[in-house]
């Protein structure tokens, strides 16, 4: 009867509170159910679907080439990631093989963005928990990487820059002077960025120990990237399965065993350095060359024929207005981006759309791994999670 008595005593002090939608903690649209005992948090329910877009579907009334778009609208930290994934699919059912030089401008600005969104998380990150110079370094190399893809692409964000076949033009003059400059000023801001963190008392005790998980839970909640990676599991798609020449360029895939936000921290770290030598490899060892296919079938002619050939006319009026048909089939595309694994299933029926368009999003299952990392702990701990599971919602909501 004690027994009893005391479970109904703690049942009553059990609360329910509701954090988010609309809360900096929660890095986007994502709202968080919460029963607590005291500070203790005994059930987290996330939900999401306030951000839903239905760029899946918009991609399936669009051409192949138009449906980039809007793809590159799911991951807005990582837009390249979300094309390079589309294209590639597309570029399978086609049977395309890319001139090297487009492969090489690929891993090289994908990587950069790389690089451009784990400084998102590691400035909000430290924000969080109470660093706020952090922010203020990360943003400004950010910074840096957003004019290099300003100057290349003619858009700082979502920039639709690369094509099935191809890019959209070919790499800027100055290219390689702003990418040496920023690797060197990446180079010489990192040790202070990692010791204004490592060395910090309050930061170190927000994130040792907290938000722990296993390497047998990742597998079973599907969790991927660098929070899969901080418990011990050594899987990246740029290492199991290359793609777009991964397999040339030399790099380690960063690994921890602890499993908690502190693990996870230094996972997006070490990452952030490896990317840093692939952009090294890439641009010293980047080949001359076309930036597209050399097939009218998709391609554009030049816009110099355009203007003295009416079948060129013709042809490049076709190209814009319908676009190119893709041959009848179905392919899995996946890649590795910020969060960990993308994948891109696109069906094809032989016409100028795609049929089917659905998209495996990595900050979909970080969110739904979140009940595991938050239960049992304090609920002053919650922010810390999030942060480091760093989900961004337009991908979850697509």
């Amino acid at each position: 009867m004690a027994d009893t008595e005391l479970q109904q005593s703690e049942q009553q002090e059990r609360m329910t509170i509701s954090v988010g939608p609309h809360h900096p903690s929660t890095h986007g649209v994502l709202r968080v159910v919460l029963e607590i005992e005291g500070e203790r948090v005994v059930k987290a329910t996330p939900e999401h679907g306030f951000l839903h877009t239905g760029i899946e579907k918009n991609a399936e009334n669009l051409t192949w080439q138009q449906a980039n778009t809007v793809i590159d609208r799911m991951d807005y930290l990582s837009p390249l990631s979300n094309n390079l994934g589309f294209c590639l699919a597309a570029e399978k059912l086609l049977g395309l093989e890319v001139p090297e030089r487009v492969k090489y401008v690929r891993v090289l600005l994908t990587e950069l963005q790389r690089i451009a969104s784990h400084l998102v998380w590691l400035g909000t990150q430290g924000l969080d928990l109470g660093a706020a110079t952090t922010f203020w370094w990360t943003f400004d190399l950010r910074e840096g990487i957003l004019d290099i893809l300003e100057e290349t692409t003619g858009a700082r964000m979502n920039p639709s820059y690369f094509r099935v076949g191809g890019m959209a033009r070919d790499i800027p003059a100055n290219f390689h002077q702003m990418v040496d400059k920023w690797l060197k000023k990446f180079h010489e801001r990192f040790p202070d960025l990692r010791d204004l963190l490592e060395r910090n008392p309050i930061f170190l005790k927000r994130t040792k120990g907290i938000g722990k998980i296993t390497a047998e839970q990742c597998l079973q909640l599907s969790i991927p990237g660098p929070v899969m990676r901080a418990s011990g599991i050594p899987y990246d798609v740029r290492k199991a399965f290359p793609y777009s020449g991964y397999e040339k360029f030399d790099f380690n895939i960063p690994t921890r065993t602890e499993g908690d936000v502190y693990a996870r921290y230094l996972v997006r770290m070490a990452e952030m350095e490896e990317s840093a030598r692939i952009v090294r490899q890439a641009l010293d060892g980047l080949p001359e060359g076309l930036w597209h296919v050399d097939d009218r079938k998709i391609w554009p002619p030049p816009k110099a024929e355009v203007k003295q050939s009416m079948e060129a006319l013709i042809h490049h009026f076709k190209l814009v207005s319908q676009g190119f048909d893709v041959p009848a089939g179905e392919v899995y595309q996946a890649l590795e981006g910020p969060r960990g694994e993308i994948g891109f299933y696109v069906v094809s029926d032989g016409r100028n759309k795609p049929m089917r368009v659905r998209v495996r999003p990595p900050s979909f299952y970080l969110v739904h791994s979140l009940p595991a990392m938050i239960e049992g702990g304090l609920l002053a701990d919650m922010v810390a999670v999030i942060g480091a599971a760093d989900p961004v919602f337009g991908e979850v909501d697509r």
